[in-house]
């Protein structure tokens, strides 16, 4: 079992600059997708991920071996490879219908149902905590979604349908998640990532048009090299975060990603009005976006806090 190196603040600092990383994401994606169509989007992020983890690997000579992968492993690799193609592609179809906030706080939910899943599929405990924490957070959508709760639940407007692509979104990448977390045991992270990121530019290749990058603006071609970089980055400074905190909490650091979508496109669209408009959110929508983050943060820290609450009630125990 991995144990963190006990330097946190140092993972806290990694843990926010994924959060940050993360957060700008979707405000980046959202100027391309304007000329350039989701799947070549997403083609071009996991070519340019894939292809500068496979010079690093063949570098420093730790390219992944395939012998001796087994039915087991294979039928693994498709699993991530079918939930990672199917997360990105419908997250940037459901961010060209809503806003970047309102994306980045339902992708929220991809975490959640992985949690779910574990409890289902691994027989995991689901604790008292999560179950606060998940029922805080539900109760935070329905805020968020106040102004147009009614449109979600009656029509399937423009905006309830991006909401739901995007819930698809984060569904499907729990399918990524447990099986990458298995692969995890046959290859080392980077491994896994470059296998994955060049096996879904393959799967996406016949539907990619790669010259709509000649369409492309100098501002917008600069965003999508951004948007690649981004994903390489954003993911080392996760993984480096791991190592040195625990999982639980790197997981609660990384719930106020939303926030920081939020409050980029704040800053953006004073700056840059004619790119970037603002969020039509009122102020109940911006607390029910905090109470989503609260409600994340905890369902994360569930265990955490439960075990710390048993160890102090035994060292009670312990003094009498």
């Amino acid at each position: 079992m991995h144990i963190s190196s006990g330097r946190w603040v140092y993972g806290l600092l990694l843990s926010l600059l994924t959060a940050f990383l993360w957060g700008i994401l979707p405000i980046k994606l959202k100027q391309v997708l304007q000329t350039m169509d989701p799947v070549t989007v997403t083609w071009y992020r996991l070519m340019v991920s894939g292809g500068v983890l496979f010079a690093y690997l063949a570098f420093v000579k730790r390219l992944p071996s395939f012998t001796g992968l087994g039915r087991r492993n294979i039928g693994l690799v498709l699993l991530a490879v079918a939930g990672l193609v199917g997360n990105y592609v419908c997250y940037l179809f459901g961010l060209k219908l809503v806003s970047p906030g309102t994306a980045q706080l339902v992708i929220q939910m991809g975490p959640i149902l992985l949690l779910l899943g574990s409890v289902f599929i691994f027989k995991e405990r689901f604790t008292l905590t999560q179950g606060i924490g998940l029922a805080i957070l539900l109760a935070g959508f329905g805020m968020f979604f106040n102004q147009r709760l009614e449109e979600l639940l009656t029509s399937l407007s423009q905006y309830t349908a991006g909401v739901l692509i995007t819930l698809l979104a984060a569904a499907v990448w729990t399918f990524y998640a447990l099986g990458q977390k298995q692969l995890l045991t046959v290859w080392n992270s980077v491994q896994v990532m470059m296998l994955i990121y060049l096996l879904c530019a393959l799967v996406l290749t016949p539907w990619a048009h790669p010259l709509e990058v000649l369409q492309l603006s100098p501002l917008q071609g600069w965003l999508l090299l951004a948007c690649c970089l981004n994903t390489l980055v954003a993911y080392g400074a996760f993984a480096e975060a791991l190592a040195h905190w625990e999982a639980s909490r790197v997981s609660a650091t990384l719930a106020i990603t939303p926030l920081v979508t939020f409050g980029a496109v704040a800053v953006a669209a004073q700056i840059w009005p004619d790119y970037v408009p603002k969020e039509e959110i009122n102020g109940l929508g911006y607390t029910g976006a905090m109470i989503v983050v609260l409600g994340s943060a905890l369902t994360a820290l569930g265990p955490s806090i439960l075990a710390g609450w048993r160890a102090r009630r035994l060292r009670i125990a312990g003094q009498h």
